[in-house]
This record gives C-alpha cells, sequence and structure tokens, in this order.
C-alpha cells in the first residue's frame, strides 16, 4: 500500500559533516502572498524532524514555503559567523504540484552557504 502524499525535510551541516539537530523550522502555506503558519518544528539528532510536516489530506496542491533557523543553530554550535550573522533566517518558497506524491526538501548548510534539492 502506498503511502500518502506528505512534505518531510533534513538538515546536514556541510561544514562539520553532521546531521543539524535542534534546527528550529516553521512551515508556512502562501495564498496569495499571505502566509499562514502551518506547523514549527525542531530536527533531532539525526537532522530530520519526527514524521511528516504535513501528510494525507492536508497536504494539499499550491505554495509551501520552509523557514530555516540557520543563525540561531550555528551560533548554538560555535560557527564562525559575521554579526549580524551572513544566513540568519532561510526561506525556501516552492510548489506542490502533485499532493499525493512524496515531496522531500532537504538543506545542506554551512555559515556561508547552502542548497536544496527535491529528494526522495
Amino acid at each position: 500500500m502506498n503511502k500518502p502524499g506528505r512534505l518531510t525535510t533534513h538538515v546536514l551541516d556541510t561544514a562539520l559533516g553532521t546531521p543539524a539537530a535542534d534546527l528550529k523550522i516553521d512551515l508556512y502555506w502562501i495564498e496569495n502572498e499571505e502566509r499562514q503558519h502551518i506547523t514549527t518544528v525542531t530536527t533531532n539528532s539525526d537532522g530530520r524532524v519526527d514524521g511528516a510536516l504535513v501528510e494525507g489530506v492536508g497536504f494539499m496542491a499550491g505554495v509551501y514555503e520552509l523557514v530555516f533557523h540557520a543563525g540561531d543553530y550555528l551560533r548554538a554550535t560555535g560557527a564562525v559567523t559575521t554579526e549580524p550573522a551572513f544566513l540568519d533566517r532561510i526561506p525556501l518558497r516552492f510548489g506542490v504540484a502533485d499532493p499525493s506524491s512524496h515531496y522531500h526538501v532537504p538543506l545542506l548548510l554551512s555559515a556561508y552557504s547552502y542548497s536544496t534539492y527535491r529528494g526522495s
């Protein structure tokens, strides 16, 4: 049996080569450029969120935004950053065309760069 459509994420600290634990993430639904807060989560010791951010009937086609609180995480790890930090909150806005699918949106992070992709 297939799992219902869902949104998941994880964060890796590429400077340390480890999962980014205890990183706060906000999830929003975007409609007419208005953000509606869905949930706030924190990554676990594996840099993952326990369970899906949203799934099943609550996971709809449309535009979402993940906001990663990278600055707080980087300061907590002792990463050398400027003040204010070059990267503080990282917003990732993306579209979901098929809500019956799994959308995995990871973040690869260091103090001065990040990248993302649609994973599996």
